[in-house]
C-alpha cells in the first residue's frame, strides 16, 4: 500500500466517521425537535402549562391524541384493584363513560376494550398521576374540587360494582380503597 493509499483510507475513515457522528447529531435533533412539537400540542390540548410535566408526559408516551384515553386511567385501575375486572365493573365502567361527556374516537374504544381485558401498564397510572396534577395547576379551586369529586364519584360507583368483599353493595376491598386515596392525592394542589 502506499502512502497516498493511506491517506485516502484514512480520509476515507475519517469521513464515515463524521459522517456517522453528523447522522448521529441529526437524529438527536430531530427526536428534541419531536418532543417539543409533542409537548407543544399536549400544552394545546390539555391547557397544561408546566414543562417539568409536559415532558415528564412525553417521557411516559403520552400522545395528544390519547388525553381522552387517559382520562379512563383511574376507573380501569380501580377496576383492577384486585386482580381482575367481572362483569360489573366493566358494565359500571362503560355506564361512566357514557354519562360523561368524553367523546371516545375509535382509539379510545379500543383501548379501553384492550384494559377492560388486560391490566396496562403501571406507567399508564403514573402518566394519569402527572396529568392531573398538571390539569389542575390550570383551574381554579372551584374547578379542581369540582372535578375531584366528579373523579370520587365515578371511581366509587366503579369500586362499589363488584361489592368488595362477598359482593355487598357499598363495600369496597382495601386494594380499592387505597387506590381510590391514591388517585385522589392527585388533586392535590399544595394550596
Amino acid at each position: 500500500m502506499g502512502k497516498n493509499d493511506i491517506q485516502e483510507t484514512r480520509q476515507n475513515l475519517e469521513d464515515l466517521f463524521f459522517r456517522k457522528e453528523d447522522q448521529k447529531l441529526i437524529e438527536q435533533f430531530r427526536a428534541i425537535q419531536k418532543m417539543k412539537e409533542t409537548q407543544e400540542t399536549l400544552a394545546k390540548v390539555s391547557g397544561i402549562r408546566n414543562e417539568a410535566i409536559l415532558k415528564k408526559l412525553v417521557e411516559l408516551n403520552v400522545r395528544p391524541e390519547t388525553l381522552v384515553s387517559l382520562s379512563l386511567v383511574p376507573l380501569i385501575e380501580i377496576a383492577w384493584a384486585d386482580g381482575h375486572v367481572d362483569a360489573r365493573e366493566k358494565k359500571a365502567i362503560l355506564s361512566a363513560v357514557n354519562q360523561s361527556k368524553k367523546s371516545l374516537g375509535n382509539r379510545d374504544h379500543e383501548l379501553l376494550e384492550r384494559w377492560l381485558n388486560h391490566r396496562p401498564p403501571a406507567q399508564l397510572l403514573e402518566a394519569w398521576i402527572h396529568f392531573t396534577r398538571g390539569l389542575c395547576e390550570r383551574l381554579s379551586r372551584e374547578e379542581v374540587t369540582a372535578l375531584k369529586e366528579e373523579f370520587i364519584k365515578q371511581g366509587r360507583a366503579i369500586a362499589d360494582a363488584s361489592g368488595g368483599f362477598f359482593h355487598l353493595s357499598g363495600n369496597i376491598s382495601k386494594a380499592e380503597a387505597a387506590l381510590l386515596q391514591k388517585l385522589e392525592s392527585a388533586f392535590d394542589t399544595g394550596g
